[in-house]
Protein backbone atom coordinates (compact mmCIF):
# COMPACT_ATOMS: atom_id res chain seq x y z
CA UNK A 1 0.00 0.00 0.00
CA UNK A 2 3.09 2.72 0.96
CA UNK A 3 4.80 1.85 -2.21
CA UNK A 4 1.64 2.60 -4.66
CA UNK A 5 0.37 5.53 -3.20
CA UNK A 6 4.40 7.24 -2.63
CA UNK A 7 5.14 6.61 -6.53
CA UNK A 8 1.50 8.07 -7.35
CA UNK A 9 3.10 11.09 -5.57
CA UNK A 10 2.96 14.35 -8.04
CA UNK A 11 6.30 15.53 -8.08
CA UNK A 12 5.10 19.33 -8.17
CA UNK A 13 2.97 18.74 -4.62
CA UNK A 14 5.09 19.37 -1.77
CA UNK A 15 5.65 16.46 0.69
CA UNK A 16 7.09 17.17 4.08
CA UNK A 17 9.17 14.50 6.34
CA UNK A 18 9.72 15.73 9.89
CA UNK A 19 12.78 13.68 11.87
CA UNK A 20 13.20 14.40 15.57
CA UNK A 21 15.40 12.58 17.69
CA UNK A 22 13.70 10.55 20.44
CA UNK A 23 13.99 11.70 24.14
CA UNK A 24 17.17 14.17 22.79
CA UNK A 25 18.96 15.01 25.47
CA UNK A 26 18.76 11.57 27.13
CA UNK A 27 19.44 10.16 23.95
CA UNK A 28 22.79 12.39 23.93
CA UNK A 29 23.77 11.05 27.52
CA UNK A 30 23.67 7.44 26.25
CA UNK A 31 25.66 7.65 23.20
CA UNK A 32 28.57 7.78 24.73
CA UNK A 33 27.69 6.12 28.11
CA UNK A 34 26.13 2.47 26.56
CA UNK A 35 25.81 1.61 29.55
CA UNK A 36 22.69 3.98 29.93
CA UNK A 37 20.83 2.24 27.92
CA UNK A 38 17.64 1.18 29.15
CA UNK A 39 18.42 2.54 32.93
CA UNK A 40 15.46 4.96 33.58
CA UNK A 41 17.02 8.26 33.90
CA UNK A 42 15.96 11.99 33.11
CA UNK A 43 18.25 15.38 32.64
CA UNK A 44 17.43 18.40 35.01
CA UNK A 45 16.95 21.82 34.27
CA UNK A 46 19.36 25.00 35.35
CA UNK A 47 20.49 24.47 39.11
CA UNK A 48 19.39 20.71 38.96
CA UNK A 49 16.01 21.76 39.20
CA UNK A 50 13.27 20.06 37.13
CA UNK A 51 13.13 16.92 34.96
CA UNK A 52 13.30 18.49 31.16
CA UNK A 53 13.85 15.40 29.58
CA UNK A 54 12.84 11.87 30.38
CA UNK A 55 13.91 8.31 29.43
CA UNK A 56 11.16 5.73 28.40
CA UNK A 57 11.33 3.90 31.54
CA UNK A 58 10.75 7.15 33.82
CA UNK A 59 8.26 8.10 31.26
CA UNK A 60 6.41 4.39 32.44
CA UNK A 61 6.74 5.29 35.41
CA UNK A 62 4.50 8.08 35.24
CA UNK A 63 7.08 10.89 35.72
CA UNK A 64 5.74 14.60 34.33
CA UNK A 65 7.89 16.81 32.04
CA UNK A 66 9.06 19.38 34.44
CA UNK A 67 8.29 17.36 38.09
CA UNK A 68 10.95 18.53 40.55
CA UNK A 69 13.84 16.44 41.19
CA UNK A 70 13.26 16.91 45.55
CA UNK A 71 9.80 15.24 44.96
CA UNK A 72 11.26 11.82 42.70
CA UNK A 73 13.73 11.17 45.36
CA UNK A 74 11.46 8.07 46.65
CA UNK A 75 11.09 7.38 43.61
CA UNK A 76 14.14 7.66 42.11
CA UNK A 77 15.82 5.06 45.43
CA UNK A 78 12.76 2.37 44.33
CA UNK A 79 14.27 2.18 40.63
CA UNK A 80 17.29 3.24 39.94
CA UNK A 81 16.51 6.51 37.98
CA UNK A 82 19.50 8.11 37.57
CA UNK A 83 19.67 12.08 36.91
CA UNK A 84 22.04 13.92 34.67
CA UNK A 85 22.63 17.97 34.67
CA UNK A 86 21.74 19.54 31.62
CA UNK A 87 25.07 19.60 29.05
CA UNK A 88 23.90 22.38 26.41
CA UNK A 89 27.59 22.40 24.74
CA UNK A 90 27.17 18.58 23.89
CA UNK A 91 23.71 18.83 23.12
CA UNK A 92 23.70 21.81 20.43
CA UNK A 93 26.88 20.21 18.90
CA UNK A 94 24.87 16.86 18.84
CA UNK A 95 22.00 18.56 17.46
CA UNK A 96 24.60 20.28 14.30
CA UNK A 97 26.22 17.10 13.44
CA UNK A 98 22.05 15.69 13.11
CA UNK A 99 21.35 18.60 10.97
CA UNK A 100 24.80 17.98 8.55
CA UNK A 101 23.36 14.04 8.26
CA UNK A 102 19.87 15.74 6.85
CA UNK A 103 21.36 17.87 4.67
CA UNK A 104 22.62 15.07 2.45
CA UNK A 105 19.92 14.53 1.25
CA UNK A 106 18.55 17.45 0.36
CA UNK A 107 19.29 20.96 0.93
CA UNK A 108 15.43 22.17 1.71
CA UNK A 109 15.75 22.19 5.12
CA UNK A 110 14.12 23.94 8.09
CA UNK A 111 15.82 23.35 11.71
CA UNK A 112 12.51 23.60 13.57
CA UNK A 113 14.10 23.34 16.98
CA UNK A 114 17.36 21.55 18.75
CA UNK A 115 15.88 18.13 17.88
CA UNK A 116 13.29 18.74 15.13
CA UNK A 117 14.02 19.30 11.30
CA UNK A 118 12.01 19.70 8.37
CA UNK A 119 12.53 18.13 5.28
CA UNK A 120 10.87 18.56 1.91
CA UNK A 121 11.53 15.47 -0.26
CA UNK A 122 8.91 15.41 -3.13
CA UNK A 123 12.03 16.22 -5.30
CA UNK A 124 14.91 13.28 -4.08
CA UNK A 125 11.97 10.87 -3.86
CA UNK A 126 12.58 9.57 -7.67
CA UNK A 127 16.04 8.58 -5.82
CA UNK A 128 14.41 6.17 -3.33
CA UNK A 129 11.61 3.07 -4.04
CA UNK A 130 9.16 4.81 -1.68
CA UNK A 131 8.70 7.42 1.32
CA UNK A 132 9.28 4.56 3.66
CA UNK A 133 12.45 3.56 2.28
CA UNK A 134 13.51 6.99 2.31
CA UNK A 135 12.70 7.56 6.00
CA UNK A 136 13.88 4.32 6.92
CA UNK A 137 17.59 5.35 5.23
CA UNK A 138 17.35 8.85 7.20
CA UNK A 139 16.79 6.90 9.84
CA UNK A 140 19.90 4.53 9.85
CA UNK A 141 22.53 6.94 8.80
CA UNK A 142 21.54 9.56 11.45
CA UNK A 143 21.87 6.41 13.85
CA UNK A 144 25.20 5.16 12.22
CA UNK A 145 26.36 8.96 11.85
CA UNK A 146 25.65 10.29 15.21
CA UNK A 147 24.67 7.64 17.33
CA UNK A 148 21.19 9.23 18.52
CA UNK A 149 17.84 7.56 17.59
CA UNK A 150 14.99 9.32 15.38
CA UNK A 151 11.61 8.96 13.54
CA UNK A 152 10.36 10.22 10.53
CA UNK A 153 6.77 11.41 9.97
CA UNK A 154 5.70 12.16 6.16
CA UNK A 155 2.88 14.08 5.06
CA UNK A 156 1.60 16.64 2.27
CA UNK A 157 1.63 19.37 5.50
CA UNK A 158 4.00 20.35 7.71
CA UNK A 159 1.19 19.96 10.14
CA UNK A 160 0.18 16.19 8.71
CA UNK A 161 4.13 15.55 8.84
CA UNK A 162 4.63 16.49 12.55
CA UNK A 163 0.86 14.15 13.22
CA UNK A 164 3.04 11.34 11.26
CA UNK A 165 5.68 11.84 13.37
CA UNK A 166 3.94 11.35 16.53
CA UNK A 167 2.42 7.84 15.06
CA UNK A 168 5.39 6.51 14.45
CA UNK A 169 6.86 7.26 17.97
CA UNK A 170 3.87 5.63 19.88
CA UNK A 171 3.03 2.96 17.83
CA UNK A 172 5.48 0.32 17.10
CA UNK A 173 3.97 -1.16 13.76
CA UNK A 174 5.71 1.65 12.05
CA UNK A 175 9.26 0.98 13.13
CA UNK A 176 9.85 4.87 13.35
CA UNK A 177 8.62 5.83 9.69
CA UNK A 178 4.89 6.93 9.18
CA UNK A 179 3.88 8.64 6.24
CA UNK A 180 0.20 9.63 6.33
CA UNK A 181 0.18 10.70 2.66
CA UNK A 182 0.67 6.89 1.96
CA UNK A 183 -2.12 5.53 3.96
CA UNK A 184 -6.30 5.05 2.29
CA UNK A 185 -8.06 7.36 3.33
CA UNK A 186 -10.07 4.88 6.00
CA UNK A 187 -6.67 4.07 7.84
CA UNK A 188 -5.93 7.78 8.18
CA UNK A 189 -9.18 8.80 9.36
CA UNK A 190 -8.67 5.45 12.07
CA UNK A 191 -5.76 7.54 12.93
CA UNK A 192 -6.47 10.38 13.74
CA UNK A 193 -10.00 9.42 15.76
CA UNK A 194 -7.80 7.73 18.07
CA UNK A 195 -5.41 10.72 18.84
CA UNK A 196 -6.39 13.52 21.03
CA UNK A 197 -6.92 17.17 19.68
CA UNK A 198 -4.23 18.63 21.73
CA UNK A 199 -1.46 16.45 19.65
CA UNK A 200 -2.08 18.73 16.60
CA UNK A 201 0.76 20.88 16.18
CA UNK A 202 0.42 24.74 16.95
CA UNK A 203 -2.16 23.52 19.86
CA UNK A 204 -2.10 23.99 23.25
CA UNK A 205 -3.54 23.29 26.28
CA UNK A 206 -6.10 25.96 26.55
CA UNK A 207 -7.06 26.01 23.15
CA UNK A 208 -7.80 22.10 23.20
CA UNK A 209 -9.17 22.15 26.53
CA UNK A 210 -11.47 24.98 24.58
CA UNK A 211 -11.92 22.46 21.22
CA UNK A 212 -12.52 19.36 23.85
CA UNK A 213 -15.82 21.72 25.51
CA UNK A 214 -17.33 22.14 21.98
CA UNK A 215 -16.66 18.11 21.31
CA UNK A 216 -13.91 17.80 19.32
CA UNK A 217 -11.96 15.67 20.75
CA UNK A 218 -10.06 14.33 18.14
CA UNK A 219 -8.07 14.77 15.24
CA UNK A 220 -10.36 13.65 13.47
CA UNK A 221 -13.43 15.68 14.82
CA UNK A 222 -11.02 18.89 13.67
CA UNK A 223 -10.45 17.76 10.07
CA UNK A 224 -14.74 17.73 10.28
CA UNK A 225 -15.11 21.03 11.57
CA UNK A 226 -15.29 24.22 9.34
CA UNK A 227 -11.98 25.89 8.86
CA UNK A 228 -13.49 29.06 8.39
CA UNK A 229 -15.86 28.37 12.02
CA UNK A 230 -12.36 28.18 13.43
CA UNK A 231 -10.55 31.19 12.24
CA UNK A 232 -13.56 33.36 13.56
CA UNK A 233 -13.36 31.41 17.38
CA UNK A 234 -9.38 31.08 17.27
CA UNK A 235 -8.15 33.01 14.57
CA UNK A 236 -6.14 32.58 11.28
CA UNK A 237 -3.12 30.33 12.63
CA UNK A 238 -6.15 27.78 13.72
CA UNK A 239 -7.75 28.23 10.08
CA UNK A 240 -4.51 27.42 8.69
CA UNK A 241 -3.85 24.21 11.13
CA UNK A 242 -7.32 22.74 9.51
CA UNK A 243 -6.54 23.46 5.92
CA UNK A 244 -3.08 21.71 6.78
CA UNK A 245 -4.83 18.84 8.34
CA UNK A 246 -6.51 18.43 4.85
CA UNK A 247 -3.72 17.68 3.03
CA UNK A 248 -3.30 21.66 1.69
CA UNK A 249 0.46 23.07 2.79
CA UNK A 250 -0.32 26.89 4.23
CA UNK A 251 3.17 26.61 6.26
CA UNK A 252 5.88 26.54 4.30
CA UNK A 253 9.68 25.70 5.26
CA UNK A 254 11.97 28.31 6.44
CA UNK A 255 15.13 28.01 5.02
CA UNK A 256 16.55 30.55 6.92
CA UNK A 257 15.59 31.06 10.63
CA UNK A 258 14.33 34.79 11.40
CA UNK A 259 16.40 36.70 13.00
CA UNK A 260 15.34 37.43 16.36
CA UNK A 261 14.04 40.87 17.77
CA UNK A 262 14.89 40.15 21.47
CA UNK A 263 17.50 38.25 22.98
CA UNK A 264 17.78 37.30 26.54
CA UNK A 265 20.87 35.55 28.39
CA UNK A 266 19.68 34.67 32.02
CA UNK A 267 20.26 32.12 34.77
CA UNK A 268 19.13 31.61 38.60
CA UNK A 269 22.41 31.42 40.94
CA UNK A 270 23.89 28.62 41.79
CA UNK A 271 23.63 29.98 45.27
CA UNK A 272 22.43 33.33 46.76
CA UNK A 273 24.10 35.96 45.73
CA UNK A 274 24.52 39.55 47.85
CA UNK A 275 27.73 41.17 46.60
CA UNK A 276 27.82 43.75 43.70
CA UNK A 277 30.80 42.29 42.78
CA UNK A 278 29.28 38.81 41.90
CA UNK A 279 26.00 40.34 40.12
CA UNK A 280 28.22 42.30 38.32
CA UNK A 281 30.79 38.82 37.01
CA UNK A 282 27.12 36.97 35.93
CA UNK A 283 25.74 40.48 34.41
CA UNK A 284 29.13 40.51 32.45
CA UNK A 285 28.80 37.08 31.54
CA UNK A 286 25.37 37.10 30.17
CA UNK A 287 25.72 40.45 28.16
CA UNK A 288 28.88 38.51 26.64
CA UNK A 289 27.00 35.42 25.79
CA UNK A 290 24.06 37.55 23.91
CA UNK A 291 26.27 39.79 22.11
CA UNK A 292 27.89 36.40 20.99
CA UNK A 293 24.30 35.13 19.96
CA UNK A 294 23.87 39.15 18.09
CA UNK A 295 26.91 39.01 15.93
CA UNK A 296 25.92 35.48 14.97
CA UNK A 297 22.42 36.31 13.48
CA UNK A 298 24.55 39.83 12.36
CA UNK A 299 22.86 42.24 13.96
CA UNK A 300 23.06 44.89 16.21
CA UNK A 301 21.17 46.28 19.40
CA UNK A 302 20.01 49.83 20.34
CA UNK A 303 19.03 49.01 23.88
CA UNK A 304 19.99 46.93 26.64
CA UNK A 305 17.87 46.18 29.41
CA UNK A 306 19.33 44.31 33.13
CA UNK A 307 17.66 43.19 35.62
CA UNK A 308 18.14 41.45 39.03
CA UNK A 309 15.49 39.58 41.66
CA UNK A 310 15.59 38.04 44.79
CA UNK A 311 13.70 34.41 44.92
CA UNK A 312 9.93 34.72 45.15
CA UNK A 313 9.34 31.60 46.74
CA UNK A 314 11.12 32.97 50.10
CA UNK A 315 8.42 35.34 51.09
CA UNK A 316 10.00 35.07 54.49
CA UNK A 317 12.80 37.31 53.47
CA UNK A 318 12.75 40.77 52.05
CA UNK A 319 11.77 40.88 48.13
CA UNK A 320 13.61 43.25 45.48
CA UNK A 321 13.32 43.04 41.63
CA UNK A 322 14.35 45.99 39.54
CA UNK A 323 15.44 46.40 35.79
CA UNK A 324 17.00 49.31 33.83
CA UNK A 325 16.93 49.82 30.17
CA UNK A 326 20.16 51.86 28.67
CA UNK A 327 20.10 52.99 25.12
CA UNK A 328 23.23 53.45 23.41
CA UNK A 329 24.59 55.92 21.23
CA UNK A 330 25.39 54.10 18.49
CA UNK A 331 24.04 50.71 17.43
CA UNK A 332 26.72 47.79 18.99
CA UNK A 333 27.05 44.14 18.77
CA UNK A 334 31.02 44.50 20.60
CA UNK A 335 31.02 42.66 23.67
CA UNK A 336 32.89 45.32 25.89
CA UNK A 337 30.70 48.07 25.39
CA UNK A 338 27.76 46.03 25.99
CA UNK A 339 29.38 44.85 29.34
CA UNK A 340 30.05 48.70 30.11
CA UNK A 341 26.46 49.54 29.39
CA UNK A 342 25.20 46.72 31.01
CA UNK A 343 27.36 47.03 34.39
CA UNK A 344 26.48 51.05 34.45
CA UNK A 345 22.91 49.73 34.65
CA UNK A 346 23.57 47.44 37.29
CA UNK A 347 24.92 49.97 38.98
CA UNK A 348 21.86 52.14 39.05
CA UNK A 349 19.48 49.34 40.37
CA UNK A 350 21.82 47.71 42.70
CA UNK A 351 20.93 47.58 46.51
CA UNK A 352 22.40 46.26 49.46
CA UNK A 353 20.34 43.96 52.17
CA UNK A 354 19.09 41.77 49.76
CA UNK A 355 19.86 37.93 49.07
CA UNK A 356 19.58 37.87 44.71
CA UNK A 357 18.65 34.74 42.56
CA UNK A 358 18.71 35.63 39.35
CA UNK A 359 20.07 38.74 36.99
CA UNK A 360 20.56 38.62 33.23
CA UNK A 361 20.55 41.03 30.18
CA UNK A 362 17.59 41.46 27.70
CA UNK A 363 18.84 43.48 24.00
CA UNK A 364 16.15 45.43 22.16
CA UNK A 365 16.08 47.41 19.58
CA UNK A 366 17.66 44.34 17.00
CA UNK A 367 18.35 45.60 13.50
CA UNK A 368 19.79 44.25 10.59
CA UNK A 369 23.70 44.92 10.45
CA UNK A 370 23.94 44.88 6.54
CA UNK A 371 21.36 47.50 6.39
CA UNK A 372 22.02 49.43 9.58
CA UNK A 373 21.98 53.41 8.68
CA UNK A 374 25.71 54.76 8.92
CA UNK A 375 26.29 57.54 11.33
CA UNK A 376 27.81 60.99 9.65
CA UNK A 377 30.44 61.16 12.64
CA UNK A 378 31.20 57.35 12.97
CA UNK A 379 34.71 56.32 13.32
CA UNK A 380 35.28 54.02 10.58
CA UNK A 381 38.34 52.67 11.51
CA UNK A 382 37.58 52.03 15.38
CA UNK A 383 34.45 50.05 14.44
CA UNK A 384 36.37 47.83 12.02
CA UNK A 385 39.16 47.45 14.53
CA UNK A 386 35.94 46.45 16.85
CA UNK A 387 34.58 44.07 14.26
CA UNK A 388 38.17 42.49 14.02
CA UNK A 389 38.43 41.49 17.56
CA UNK A 390 35.03 39.84 17.78
CA UNK A 391 35.73 37.86 14.75
CA UNK A 392 39.09 36.47 16.68
CA UNK A 393 37.15 36.32 20.12
CA UNK A 394 34.19 34.01 18.70
CA UNK A 395 36.91 32.07 16.78
CA UNK A 396 39.18 31.37 19.40
CA UNK A 397 35.92 30.40 21.78
CA UNK A 398 34.56 28.46 18.96
CA UNK A 399 37.87 26.55 18.23
CA UNK A 400 39.00 25.56 21.71
CA UNK A 401 35.70 26.21 24.14
CA UNK A 402 33.01 28.82 25.34
CA UNK A 403 34.82 31.53 27.29
CA UNK A 404 38.17 30.83 26.65
CA UNK A 405 38.60 34.56 25.54
CA UNK A 406 36.13 36.58 27.96
CA UNK A 407 36.32 40.12 29.14
CA UNK A 408 37.92 40.49 32.83
CA UNK A 409 34.96 41.68 34.20
CA UNK A 410 33.26 38.25 33.42
CA UNK A 411 35.82 37.09 36.27
CA UNK A 412 39.50 35.55 35.77
CA UNK A 413 39.00 32.24 37.56
CA UNK A 414 35.19 30.73 36.42
CA UNK A 415 35.52 27.26 38.75
CA UNK A 416 35.71 29.43 41.33
CA UNK A 417 32.80 31.51 40.67
CA UNK A 418 30.22 30.53 43.38
CA UNK A 419 26.92 32.10 41.22
CA UNK A 420 27.37 30.19 38.61
CA UNK A 421 24.38 27.80 38.50
CA UNK A 422 24.58 23.60 39.84
CA UNK A 423 25.80 21.17 37.90
CA UNK A 424 26.25 18.42 40.25
CA UNK A 425 26.53 15.89 37.78
CA UNK A 426 27.00 17.34 33.99
CA UNK A 427 28.89 14.76 31.57
CA UNK A 428 31.77 15.80 29.92
CA UNK A 429 31.88 17.90 26.50
CA UNK A 430 32.79 14.94 24.62
CA UNK A 431 32.87 16.27 21.35
CA UNK A 432 33.87 20.02 21.72
CA UNK A 433 37.11 20.23 24.16
CA UNK A 434 40.06 18.24 23.66
CA UNK A 435 40.89 16.99 27.35
CA UNK A 436 37.09 15.81 27.61
CA UNK A 437 37.24 13.60 24.44
CA UNK A 438 35.58 10.22 25.05
CA UNK A 439 38.78 7.46 25.80
CA UNK A 440 38.28 3.97 24.29
CA UNK A 441 40.08 1.79 26.22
Amino acid sequence: MNTSASNSTNSTNPLFALVDVNNFYVSCERVFQPKLEEVPMVVLSNNDGCAVARSAEVKALGVKMGTPWFQMQDLAKKHGIKAYSSNYTLYGDMSSRVVQVLKTFTPNLEVYSIDESFLQIETVLKQYQDTIELGQIIKQQVKDTTGLPVCVGIGASKTLAKLANHLAKKHKQFAGVCDVNAMAKPELYQWMSETEVGEVWGIGKQIAKKLKAQKIQSVFDLLQTSPQAMRQQFGVVMERLCYELRGVSCLQLEEVAPAKQQIIASRSFGKLVTSQTELAESVATHAARAAEKLRTQNSTTGALTVFIQTNPFKQNEPQYHQSITIPLADPSDNTLTLTNAALAGLKQIYQTGFRYKKAGVILNLISDKPTLQQSLFEDIESKGKSAHLMKAMDDINLRFGNAVIRSAAAGTNSSKQDWQMRSGNKSPNYTTQWDELPVVR
